[in-house]
């Protein structure tokens, strides 16, 4: 099994949404290369697969289960069967999300705000909501939501994306609050343009797509996955402790200026 010399989660059981690619799927693959026994969800069979051998590779246990975030009953039983499996759960990073095509707001169509809110925000409440009584059972447990760079300032022509990600820090907040006290630590991790399939969708694909967004980024390059990965599990570490009910901003300084 690869080690990571920086984290240790032996012994702890760890669930990731969105875990088929991007940001999910490189936290799937740094929870395992630090110990974790890893329970991964995503929509798309052949990325949860994919995900799955690049784990069962490292020597750690991997459940891989499909779920739509936005369905209750799927999330409420992908969590009890990884409890039955693994015996516990002690962190999850709710991670699963979906763009935006940019809109104004007056021409952003009902059925993509709907959708864009229940991908990107009903589904943090529904994991919270199934994942916090399980953490109870074992005295406590961390839980990082993806929120966004848009989830600390607003963008133009990206109102229910903004929306979404603005309601997840604020979620995250709220239920820090509610279990400070129970060993529940929730916090919200707002990633700036980071290099991964969503983003090369919303790019475009094109060289001209990036160069474009990456003026964006005060360091001229766009985020690795696996830098927010390691922001992920040291929030989920003992090392964050006493973090909780924050909105980390990991952006290369995207919002340095709000």
């Amino acid at each position: 099994m690869s080690e990571n010399p920086k984290f240790n989660f032996t012994g702890k059981v760890a669930f990731v949404t969105g875990a088929g690619s991007g940001i999910g799927r490189a936290t799937a693959l740094a929870f395992a290369s630090a110990g974790a026994a890893v329970s991964i969800a995503d929509i798309s069979e052949a990325g949860l697969e994919a995900t799955a051998e690049q784990i069962t590779a490292l020597g750690v246990k991997v459940l891989a289960q499909r779920c739509d975030v936005t369905k209750t009953a799927e999330i409420k039983a992908v969590l009890d069967t990884t409890v039955a499996t693994f015996g516990r759960l002690d962190c999850a990073f709710n991670n699963a999300g979906i763009e935006q095509p940019g809109a104004s707001i007056i021409d952003l169509s009902e059925e993509m705000l709907d959708r864009v809110l229940d991908v990107n925000l009903k589904s943090v409440f529904l994991c919270m909501k199934h994942e916090i009584p399980l953490m109870l059972k074992n005295g406590g447990g961390s839980i990082v939501n993806t929120s966004s760079g848009a989830g600390v300032m607003a963008i133009r022509n990206q109102s229910g994306y903004c929306a979404s990600k603005f309601g997840v820090t604020v979620a995250s907040k709220v239920a820090a609050l509610e279990f400070a006290d129970q060993g529940i630590r929730v916090n919200a991790l707002c990633p700036g343009i980071i290099d991964t399939p969503m983003i090369a969708r919303y790019t475009g694909g094109t060289e001209e797509g990036r160069a474009r967004i990456i003026k964006q980024e005060p360091v001229g390059r766009m985020g690795r996955p696996e830098e927010i990965a390691a922001t992920v599990l040291f929030m989920c570490s003992d090392l964050g402790a006493f973090i909780t009910g924050h909105a980390l901003v990991a952006d290369g300084a995207q919002t340095a200026g709000i």
